[in-house]
């Protein structure tokens, strides 16, 4: 049977980019998605050409109720989790603390840092020999901005990235003898639709000066380091944060 994979936000750039080269590598994968329907199917229609099952799978991941549904679902669909990728993750319009609101940090956290908490436990629930499961691989989504801070932009958001780095550290250690390995990927200024939701659809190019290569990352490129920590080649490797950054 083939390994199965859980993308949270599966259904555009990184996380569409990491379901396309998990597929080609040999996995089995569930996409999830919040809204876009047709894109997450259009994702698993590539998965499903390169020979491996595929499954679609609405839910926010900042909705408990509906992450234990989407969990369940994957389970009756393809069965036993073998990798989550934790990359399902919003943004908003750039703004300063002294200019932030309750409710914006509030969705922030609870998207970027609490979804990918529950996440990691149901999936921790099925893979964990400690509850009986085969071992497996978690990658959580940080940022550069973790590193950054984001002043003047993002701090609420590069706030968020900073607890992802800590609960990957802390992650890892906690499961390290139960079988599953629990790394994180730090993407830097890479050409997706994020930039877009976040008010700025040409940041990516306008920040690409910044970067020691000179450009911004592909989605493809992140892709390859978080299906390489999925993947036995990293069998050796918990608790680490590999920058895709272009030197940045």
């Amino acid at each position: 049977m083939n390994p199965i994979l859980l993308v949270t936000g599966g259904s555009r750039g990184i996380g569409a980019a990491t379901a396309r080269l998990a597929a080609a590598r040999g996995w089995d994968v569930a996409i999830n998605y919040t809204r876009d329907a047709g894109a997450a199917q259009a994702v698993a229609d590539d998965v499903r050409a390169r020979g491996r099952r595929a499954l679609t799978v609405q839910a926010d991941v900042a909705d408990e109720a509906a992450v234990l549904a989407m969990f369940s679902a994957v389970d009756r669909g393809l069965g036993p989790l073998g990798g989550l990728v934790n990359n399902a993750g919003i943004v908003d319009v750039a703004a300063r603390i002294d200019e932030g609101t309750v409710a914006r940090w509030q969705r922030m956290m609870a998207v970027n840092v609490i979804g990918s908490m529950v996440c990691a436990r149901e999936a921790l629930r099925r893979m964990s020999t400690r509850h009986g499961g085969r071992g497996g691989a978690i990658v959580n989504l940080s940022s550069a901005a973790a590193r950054i801070g984001a002043g003047g932009q993002y701090v609420d958001y590069a706030t968020a990235k900073g607890a992802i780095d800590v609960f990957t550290l802390g992650l890892a250690r906690e499961v390290a003898t139960e079988g599953v390995r629990v790394n994180a990927v730090r993407p830097g200024i890479i050409e997706t639709d994020i930039h877009a939701s976040g008010g700025e659809p040409d940041r990516a190019a306008r920040m690409a000066p910044l970067v020691p290569m000179q450009r911004s990352g592909t989605a493809q490129e992140v892709a390859a380091a978080i299906v390489w920590l999925l993947s036995d080649e990293a069998s050796y490797t918990t608790g680490s944060v590999v920058d895709v950054t272009g030197g940045r």
